[in-house]
């Protein structure tokens, strides 16, 4: 039977590494060691992307000023990852569930049960975007360790045909794999220990990116005052706990106080904060806050006349 598959041994996370050809012969330890050693590689390509991720931070929080949504789309490991990311900002920032979202290949399901055969159908990449009814004012990251997935393609194709901005992350180099994209962030970690798994280096470097695309999009959007989460979402006692320290470590205030104000203020750590330091009942406190785009410590100098 003649086989249709593309040869992509030819891709940076495809071949094998040369330190780990006797990895089945390693010690626990020795392999401990060895992963730490490639571990590193992650850092590095993070700093070396570092004017590529800042534009992808301002790109996003432009659009995200202007109404608009970010969309993550990947398949097998980086699809989870998107999906983990998107997860994590309404608890974290208390974003809606729609403002920054999560496309796997083949669904929900495709979370905890292996579909990887779901990322060769380029269409159904188009469809996925079609479906959400993305347009200019949207943001649509491709996510793909090695660069080829058809299904992120097709996204990106859709996406860039309904004038959304693109950006991209890959672990192949740009001559290795070409895209059409307003930002294109390439992550070469260099081959898996374990040739082709890049659930490995290439995963994790996806989730230092991801994670710092995320956090810097929500600290443009005034999610952040100073490094605090003050619009993180009162949702359980943990987080209860982490508002009310939030609220004495900048105040004056004792945890009964914080307590006190947290109600007064619908359990919304940065509106607690607005109130007590600027002496603005609820309303006004929220409606200049509004006016300053969120941002606590522009509200406070418009309330000041700073």
């Amino acid at each position: 039977m003649q086989s249709n598959s593309t040869n992509r041994g030819r891709l940076l996370t495809e071949q094998a590494n040369p330190l780990s050809q006797h990895l089945d012969r390693l010690s626990p330890l020795e392999l401990v060691d060895l992963f730490n050693q490639e571990d590193q590689r992650p850092l590095a390509a993070i700093a070396a992307a570092r004017e590529d991720l800042a534009a992808a931070i301002t790109a996003v929080a432009t659009c995200l000023r202007q109404g608009g949504r970010l969309f993550y789309v990947g398949a097998g490991t980086s699809g989870r990852l998107g999906v983990l990311d998107a997860a994590e900002c309404p608890p974290t920032f208390c974003t809606s569930p729609e403002l920054v979202q999560g496309i796997i290949a083949g669904g929900a399901g495709a979370l905890v049960r292996s579909s990887e055969g779901l990322e060769d159908v380029f269409a159904d990449g188009e469809a996925a975007i079609a479906s959400r009814h993305i347009n200019a004012t949207d943001a649509v990251l491709g996510i793909t360790a090695g660069g080829t997935t058809p299904y992120v393609h097709g996204a990106i194709a859709e996406a860039h045909r309904r004038g959304a901005t693109t950006l991209f992350i890959a672990c192949v180099p740009a001559a290795q794999v070409n895209i059409d994209v307003a930002i294109d962030i390439r992550l070469p970690v260099g081959p898996e220990l374990l040739a082709g798994s890049t659930r490995l280096k290439a995963g994790t470097v996806t989730k230092m990116a991801l994670n710092i695309l995320s956090t810097g999009v929500m600290v443009q959007l005034g999610k952040v005052y100073g490094n605090r989460m003050v619009d993180m979402s009162v949702s359980n006692s943990k987080l209860e706990d982490r508002a009310l320290r939030i609220i004495c470590d900048l105040t004056e205030l004792d945890r009964e106080q914080a307590a006190t104000l947290l109600e007064h203020s619908d359990h919304q750590v940065k509106l607690a904060l607005m109130i007590h330091w600027s002496q603005l009942e609820p309303a006004a406190a929220k409606q200049v806050l509004s006016e300053q785009g969120g941002h606590l410590e522009r509200a406070l100098a418009a309330v000041r006349g700073n």
